[in-house]
């Protein structure tokens, strides 16, 4: 029988379980993700780092894990909510349980309670801080789990680039005709993405958050592409300084997720923490350029404010903006085109493992936009 597990939210509220994963205490963000599919690729997206993670889809488990899905080196998730873990494996690539993976990552879960209860008060109140207690520390006095919850720092002003950032460049091949050498700036980049853009013909250099100006000149870059990744925009003033750099160079530039709100305020636009976020595989966005409406996969608690209608002027100097997405379920920027340089980002996940591919499309059109500059040069 499982040991006992309580999950705390720092505006008191308690939910008693029983441990899933490791046992112990950890704490975090308490946020949902609506995806009824590809756990495996929530967990180990580095986005999620210093976050738990609540799963709305009620069985979690059932195709185990594998060695192909994971997006990245480990676990990022601070700890895991599910209501009912599956008791069997029943997958012909799995090679080990998620209970087992959890252990081996020191993640500590709880399972076994209303999920469904929690998202919606989530949803009504906001994303907040939460511990899970489990094993010998469910036992710890509620006021005292209560004071560590709300002792635990806010995700609003946090940095946690370095913590999931690569330390050394990686580099992965091009396939097919090669376009060049592309700048990855790693701030929690998933494999997907990797195998995406070498697919284009890049060569990807994964380069780590600390890299300056002077270290991606160096690979003589073809583009400069900011990745995904976990905290708060407005405390990644580095980042947002090396990006204004490298639009000052007038290099390409692509980026997703929190890559679309570091190119908002390098445009010197703002971002704003949103009340629960967008974490799924469901969300529903409309590409302006197009009138298409596509499904995509989110993971983001932060916004660009910026105005939907028409084209404005970039604040830092950059010329015309506009833009190019909206998410349909609250009027969100999802995505930024700059009309006068080389530039453009999206809120959400083209790579997308495990799904859908909507918007895989924008691979080729970054593609087609940096060959397009290259053109333009000669």
């Amino acid at each position: 029988m499982p040991a006992p597990a309580v999950l705390v939210l720092e505006d008191g509220t308690r939910h008693r379980g029983r441990a899933y994963g490791a046992v112990g205490t950890t704490l975090g963000e308490v946020v949902f993700a609506t995806g009824m599919s590809g756990y495996q690729e929530t967990l180990t997206d580095p986005s999620y780092a210093g976050q738990i993670v609540l799963q709305t889809a009620p069985h979690i488990g059932n195709t185990g894990m594998n060695d192909e899905d994971t997006e990245s080196r480990r676990i990022w998730v601070s700890g895991y909510i599910v209501r009912d873990p599956s008791r069997v494996v029943s997958n012909w690539r799995a090679n080990a349980s998620l209970d087992e993976i959890l252990v081996r990552d020191g993640i500590v879960g709880i399972s076994g309670i209303d999920t469904r209860s929690i998202t919606r008060h989530i949803r009504s109140a906001g994303s907040m801080r939460g511990g899970i207690f489990s094993g010998a520390d469910a036992a710890i006095d509620a006021e005292e789990q209560l004071r560590l919850v709300q002792q635990a720092p806010e995700m609003s002003g946090q940095n946690l680039s370095a913590q999931v950032s690569v330390e050394v460049t990686t580099v992965t091949t091009a396939l097919g005709e090669r376009i060049g050498n592309l700048a990855v700036l790693d701030l929690g980049v998933k494999q997907a993405t990797i195998d995406n853009l070498a697919a284009r013909g890049f060569e990807v250099h994964v380069l780590p958050q600390k890299a300056t100006i002077d270290e991606i000149r160096a690979i003589d870059p073809v583009a400069v592409f900011y990745s995904n990744g976990p905290g708060d925009p407005a405390a990644s003033g580095d980042h947002v300084e090396l990006l204004r750099s490298v639009l000052d160079e007038g290099l390409p530039f692509f980026g997703i997720c929190f890559g679309n709100q570091l190119l908002g305020r390098a445009l010197g636009l703002g971002t704003y923490k949103l009340p629960f976020g967008h974490r799924g595989i469901n969300q529903p966005v409309l590409d302006k350029s197009t009138g298409k409406v596509e499904i995509t996969a989110h993971n983001h608690g932060f916004a660009v404010d910026a105005p939907l209608e028409g084209t404005f002027d970039s604040p830092n100097g950059y010329g015309k903006v506009e833009v190019s997405h909206v998410g349909l379920n609250d009027n969100v920027v999802e995505g930024l085109r700059a009309l006068d340089i080389p530039a453009f980002s999206v809120q959400y996940h083209p790579e997308a493992a495990a799904g859908p591919h909507d918007a895989n499309y924008l691979f080729d059109r970054f593609a087609e936009l940096v060959i397009s500059t290259q053109k333009d040069a000669k």
